[in-house]
């Protein structure tokens, strides 16, 4: 106590009795007190105290935080010689977080998240030059990194070793790290390895983050070190806990899986999430693939789009593609296509060939820009000359529909037969063109072959055009039985005309047994998925009883509905309602739907 009271008052004539005053306020974690007399003492001139003042503003250690102050008396401190102070100033400059200013000053930069903070590579090499020089086992690793990593005009690899080897010399983690990367880079063989994992222990022994998930990843491979993916997870861990968005990701996706340590999902998504809040794409895409998939709880799209989109932001090819095709279909977004072909035309830039195919089909339906039709038009064509039948085909669909190129049936008729020998959708579209006189002399019986091959493949809309023709008998026979199998067919995989058609075809009509039950019950199918005439007929059959069952109110209903689609005949059926007693008669049959278009 004598001792503290005898430097308080030394430190009312003596800038230096002025810092040891301060320096033992800190000492008794007396931060605030201390400031002052610091201020005085670097006031003074004394450069360790101007260290100290530049820190306390950083840090924001008793005294608010200011990075301009602090910034200003680091530069006073390292312009005087201070060691420290020219490694934290090249620090400084490294990250962007100061810049010059008009007088050989320094301001502040914007702040280390903002996208426009630019590191001055000249200063910092310049400041970690002299720290090094002066013996600073720091700033010799840091001049290593500069130039190792920084413009390609400064870089010089070998004096970069020098130093990182006498930083590590001197016990410095950093230069450890240093040594290992450069060990990693000149490693041809297993010895090579062995030394690399080797440096990277010394720096992971010093709790650098950076060197223990690269010491994971080593223990994980079996590179340079006995492969043990337990001990691999445990370094992943110290790593995440370090901060380090790769070892969050790793860790969280090992807790996911359970491999090398328990599994625990709920853990592991925390620690993913952390990785992808930081900004690793392939963490974010992870989340996403989590949300998407589900699991023990049902898919979460919503969640699962605001994560692609992050990683899909970071040029996250496959992430893009997977936002794209939530968009495509309306999965926890608004449904639309043009902005699924905007990520899908994302990630097909990026490298991503399924998201080519994907842009490529959305342009045949009549999305994305005219550019991108022409993309996809001259993609196809370059493929379907090298024998690709699927891009014979996709380039045949764009002639005969005009995308990306003049329409010209002739020319789409020849590729569509192309690929009519492999592909199935081909087989119906070329069916469709003989059937329909399109580039082609019309050809009912060969265009019924094409098409009949098709729906024997199993394709809906080739299945629907087949039952269709034996209905009327165009090509070939009339044959209503079989026709009728074929609209089941199509109907089961979810087909709507070939639902209608089977309700109509069971209404009456045609050469099957009549069966109105079941064909109230395929019009209900229809109606439900929205077909206008299977609501109308839906509404006439309740209406009227005709299976058996009347129910005015649900009828009046359908009829709205089918009305409110355009159809004109729901007018007169509503008026009938109510107007005269319900009786069963004997309806009129149902128009089969007609088979869906090419596209």
């Amino acid at each position: 106590m004598a001792n503290f009271l005898t430097q308080r008052a030394a430190s009312f004539f003596s800038p230096r009795a002025k810092l040891r005053y301060a320096l033992s306020l800190v000492e008794a974690g007396e931060v605030g007190r201390a400031f002052a007399p610091l201020s005085a003492a670097a006031t003074a001139g004394i450069p360790e105290a101007q260290f100290r003042v530049g820190r306390a503003y950083l840090d924001g250690a008793g005294v608010p935080v200011s990075r301009e102050e602090g910034a200003r008396w680091m530069e006073r401190a390292a312009g005087a010689g201070w060691v420290e102070a020219q490694v934290v100033l090249a620090t400084l400059h490294l990250f962007g977080l100061v810049v010059g200013a008009a007088g050989g000053g320094m301001v502040f930069a914007p702040g280390p998240n903002r996208h426009d903070a630019k590191p001055d590579y000249e200063r910092a090499a310049s400041w970690a030059r002299r720290a090094a020089d002066a013996g600073s086992p720091d700033g010799q690793a840091l001049l290593g990194y500069i130039l190792t990593s920084g413009p390609a005009e400064m870089r010089d690899l070998e004096e970069a070793d020098g130093w990182y080897q006498r930083s590590a010399d001197a016990g410095c983690p950093q230069g450890h790290l240093g040594v290992a990367l450069a060990q990693l880079r000149n490693a041809l063989d297993a010895e090579g390895q062995n030394k690399a994992a080797a440096s990277l222990a010394k720096a992971a022994e010093g709790g650098l983050g950076t060197a223990l998930y690269l010491l994971g990843v080593m223990t994980e491979r079996g590179a340079g070190v006995k492969q043990d993916l337990s001990a691999a997870v445990e370094l992943y861990r110290q790593a995440a806990e370090r901060n380090v968005r790769s070892g969050e990701a790793r860790y969280g996706l090992a807790l996911i899986e359970g491999r090398g340590v328990e599994r625990n999902p709920q853990k592991g998504e925390s620690w993913l999430r952390r990785a992808a809040l930081g900004g690793d794409a392939e963490a974010a895409a992870l989340v996403g693939d989590i949300y998407s998939r589900g699991g023990e709880l049902p898919p979460n799209y919503v969640e699962a789009a605001t994560w692609y989109g992050r990683a899909a932001a970071a040029g996250h090819a496959a992430s893009a593609r997977a936002l794209g095709l939530l968009y495509l279909t309306g999965a926890g977004v608004q449904r639309d296509a043009e902005e699924a072909a905007r990520w899908f035309r994302h990630s097909a830039e990026r490298g991503d060939q399924l998201a080519h195919v994907d842009l490529g089909n959305l342009v045949l339906n009549g999305a994305g820009t005219e550019q991108d039709r022409i993309a996809a038009r001259e993609r196809f064509e370059k493929a379907a000359e090298t024998g690709d039948l699927v891009a014979a085909f996709n380039f045949g669909v764009c002639l005969a529909e005009g995308v990306g190129v003049e329409r010209n049936d002739r020319q789409a008729a020849l590729w569509l037969r192309r690929a009519a020998d492999g592909v199935v959708n081909a087989q119906y579209w070329y069916g469709r063109m003989l059937a329909e006189g399109r580039g082609v002399e019309v050809d009912l019986k060969e265009g019924r072959h094409w098409i009949a091959k098709a729906a024997e493949a199993g394709l809906p809309d080739a299945e629907m055009a087949y039952a269709e023709m034996m209905l009327g008998g165009r090509g070939g026979s009339r044959d209503h039985p079989a026709a009728l199998e074929m609209f089941e067919r199509a109907a089961k995989q979810g087909h709507i005309n070939a639902i209608f058609s089977v309700a109509a075809m069971h209404g009456g009509g045609h050469d099957v047994p009549e069966n109105r039950v079941m064909a109230q019950s395929f019009f209900r199918q229809a109606a439900e998925r929205g077909h206008a005439m299977a609501q109308l007929m839906l509404g006439r059959y309740l209406a009227k009883g005709l299976a058996g069952e009347t129910n005015t109110a649900e009828a009046r209903l359908w009829l709205q509905r089918a009305r409110s689609q355009g159809i004109s005949q729901a007018d007169t059926e509503l008026a009938k309602l109510g107007s005269r007693p319900q009786a069963t008669t004997q309806p009129a049959p149902a128009p089969v739907a007609r088979a869906a278009s090419q596209n």
